[in-house]
């Protein structure tokens, strides 16, 4: 039976991991690695799935987290490395943070002066996250740290170069899917705001929104890019991608509840946009869809839609070559990242199972939902 078949299967709507094409995108990642010394974390926010981490650990250094739950499941569940930032930190938590995190990363200097004394204490370290005011995003203005009046980071105009007590590293992340190319000209950015401060560091963190395992990223560019910190500034280097860990490693089941038309034909799905895949309407995004093409491409288009009531809650127009029916099921790829972390039940939509389909075709239920995960979180 082919992966397709396989998949079709499955109880819908449910989520797939493709153990496979995630052992691809890691040995891309340990490949980096290795060539240059710099050490690649998991960014959790993009892929939580922690029953695949004892795989992640034999090809990467550690996690990323943004706050107390990540930086507990990176400890509990990978181990290694394991870096925290979050623009403002919590006093009824940032004790057990601490004890978690091995760097913690702060995003002033009001929580600097907080907080330092605690984290010194217990011997770890501390970074900054900087903002260099250099936007390489188009139209994305949401994920964009350096737009104009960005919480995120801190600019040369509010950084006191009198106040570093304690601090060890830099940190910026300025990136959202993008190529090496904008990672060279961003430390271009850093380091002519803050040239005069690499000198006194010893580390310094890439953050993530680096497409490392996509087929045409730069691999060259960035080693070069990170061999240029440590060579001109003696830093150590991480970086911290979330996407590129499972980039195309995740799909997406779901099946066709009903066809009404409206001006075209329309599909009903059991899968949800704002539900099960919030990044098609926050960026927006339209998800690849096997054996499917753009509007018109094919001889049949439908417009793909949930059980929802909300009106907008669409996840694009498709063609097929052959009339949908009743019963069929869809599988839309690239559903690892930011989906499973970010998904919710709004309307009382079920949560979608969630299934690893190991290198030797074996598919593994690794956690179902009900009606007691939409109880009790409200």
């Amino acid at each position: 039976m082919n992966k397709i078949s396989e998949l079709k299967k499955l109880s819908t709507p449910c989520y797939v991991i493709d153990e496979e094409k995630l052992i691809h995108n890691l040995e891309i990642l340990r490949g980096v690695e290795q060539q240059t010394g710099a050490k690649i974390l998991l960014a959790q926010k993009a892929f939580s799935c922690y029953h695949v981490y004892p795989l992640i650990k034999e090809y990467v250094s550690g996690t990323a987290a943004s706050g107390l739950f990540e930086a507990k499941l990176g400890y509990e569940e990978m181990g290694g490395e394991n870096h925290v930032f979050s623009a403002a930190y919590r006093e009824n938590e940032i004790d057990e943070i601490i004890s978690y995190c091995g760097h913690i990363i702060f995003n002033s200097f009001s929580q600097l002066d907080r907080y330092r004394e605690r984290v010194l204490k217990v011997g770890k370290k501390i970074g900054l996250r900087i903002n260099p005011e250099f936007s390489t995003q188009e139209g994305h203005e949401i994920y964009d740290p350096c737009s104009p009046k960005s919480r995120l980071g801190i600019t040369r105009k509010n950084f006191r170069t009198d106040d570093l007590q304690g601090v060890t590293g830099l940190h910026f992340h300025t990136l959202c899917e993008q190529n090496s190319d904008d990672l060279k000209r961003t430390l271009d950015a850093v380091e002519e705001k803050f040239g005069d401060i690499l000198p006194k560091m010893k580390w310094i963190n890439f953050g993530g929104g680096h497409h490392i395992t996509r087929d045409d990223y730069d691999i060259p560019l960035l080693e070069e890019c990170i061999n240029r910190m440590k060579n001109k500034y003696g830093l150590e280097v991480f970086l911290e991608p979330g996407e590129a860990f499972a980039l195309n490693a995740g799909y997406l089941v779901t099946e066709v509840l009903d066809l009404t038309e409206n001006d075209m034909p329309i599909a009903i799905l059991d899968t949800s946009a704002v539900c099960h895949m919030p990044d098609v309407l926050e960026m927006p995004y339209r998800p690849p869809l096997m054996n499917s093409g753009e509007a018109g491409e094919k001889k049949y288009t439908y417009r793909l839609g949930s059980q929802t009531c909300l009106a907008g809650d669409s996840i694009g127009e498709y063609s097929f070559d052959v009339p949908l029916k009743i019963g069929d099921r869809l599988i839309f790829c690239d559903m690892a990242i930011y989906s499973m972390v970010k998904n919710n039940t709004f309307n009382g939509m079920p949560l979608p199972s969630i299934y690893l389909r190991k290198s030797d075709s074996i598919i593994k239920i690794l956690r179902e939902f009900g009606y007691d995960d939409f109880k009790e979180r409200l």
